[in-house]
């Protein structure tokens, strides 16, 4: 409803990314920093069958996404994603979106629509991947919008957790952050561990299928 103010949306937005759900699997169940990535199959924005396994040999960015979100928005609009995407391309990093929303929930796009988004936001993603069952969304255990993850080359996890450090939705925010996800994907592509490794992602929580 238009009548919900953009500081209640938000407010909704950080009590139910706190909150624990139906359908998700426990925390200890969830992927380990230093143990291997659950591979998954999806297809991309094309209908094309995309395996995480298929980018072993390169670092790999995992961004779970969802373009109604107002703290994704802050990242567009502002054009911070757009910029790290760009980086983690210039570096032979690939970029996966998640567009995990199941049909009928915020967020949800198929294939075309993530299409328009990519172009209008003149976004630079490998590709966008398609969860609307919340595949890789259990296998990951994520949590909200966006939630970041790096694999390196040997398919090894080493970061997840927040794009950066100020957990707000005001695009004036990006410039003062800390840019962990930035200074981990490029420790990991050099060989390097991340300063941090896990840190405490915010945003909209993220919508399970069946849930």
């Amino acid at each position: 409803m238009r009548l919900l103010t953009r500081r209640a949306t938000l407010a909704a937005c950080l009590a139910l990314a706190a909150a624990p759900r139906a359908g998700f699997a426990a925390s200890g169940s969830g992927p380990a920093i230093g143990a291997a990535a659950p591979d998954f199959a999806l297809p991309d924005q094309d209908g094309t069958l995309r395996r995480l396994s298929e980018f072993r040999g390169k670092t790999v960015v995992l961004e779970w996404t969802n373009h109604d979100c107002p703290f994704v928005r802050k990242h567009y609009n502002s054009g911070n994603m757009q910029a790290l995407q760009t980086l983690a391309k210039e570096r032979g990093i690939v970029w996966l979106s998640m567009a995990s929303s199941p049909e009928g929930e915020q967020g949800f796009v198929t294939g075309g629509q993530a299409r328009e988004l990519t172009e209008s936001r003149k976004a630079n993603p490998t590709a966008v991947l398609l969860d609307p069952r919340s595949v890789a969304s259990r296998a990951y255990n994520a949590t909200v919008t966006p939630h970041m993850f790096v694999i390196d080359g040997q398919g090894m996890l080493r970061y997840m957790g927040a794009i950066d450090s100020v957990r707000s939705s005001r695009v004036e925010d990006v410039a003062r952050a800390e840019p962990w996800l930035r200074d981990a994907m490029i420790a990991v592509a050099e060989g390097r561990t991340p300063a941090q490794a896990v840190t405490q992602p915010y945003g909209c929580v993220v919508k399970y299928y069946g849930a």
